[in-house]
């Protein structure tokens, strides 16, 4: 059983920046999962926001984020990171991490087997 919590969420005007942190607990190594950052705003529908292979070798990204936000994982601290800048009003949702079994990175929320309770990211105009 993989534990994931998020942290790092909060509120920050347009342009600004916030890291999201994502670590695992339990005896579990997230070395053993690919790694993805969700986010769902109200009203709408869970959508892809970057994910990153076991090794760090491979990198993806929602094209709305691309340039934006980095993606980083330290499997010596069981941890996983979302660098976000230049942040929009448009980014504004609940921010989830997740883990997935499958060797490659996935986009699709099925893929994924462990997820976290998510943390709230609000951008102010």
């Amino acid at each position: 059983q993989v534990q994931l919590v998020e942290s790092g969420g909060g509120l920050v005007q347009a342009g600004g920046s916030l890291r999201l942190s994502c670590a695992a607990s339990g005896r579990t190594f997230i070395s053993n999962y690919a790694m993805g950052w969700f986010r769902q705003a109200p009203g709408k529908e869970r959508e892809f926001v970057a994910a990153v292979s076991r090794n760090s070798k491979n990198t993806d990204y929602a094209d709305s984020v691309k340039g934006r936000f980095t993606i980083s994982r330290d499997n010596a601290k069981n941890t996983v990171y979302l660098q976000m800048n230049s942040l929009k009003p448009e980014d504004t949702a609940v921010y989830s991490c997740a883990a997935s079994l499958r060797l490659g990175i996935s986009l699709i929320p099925s893929s994924y087997n462990y997820w976290g309770q998510g943390t709230q990211v609000t951008v102010s105009s």
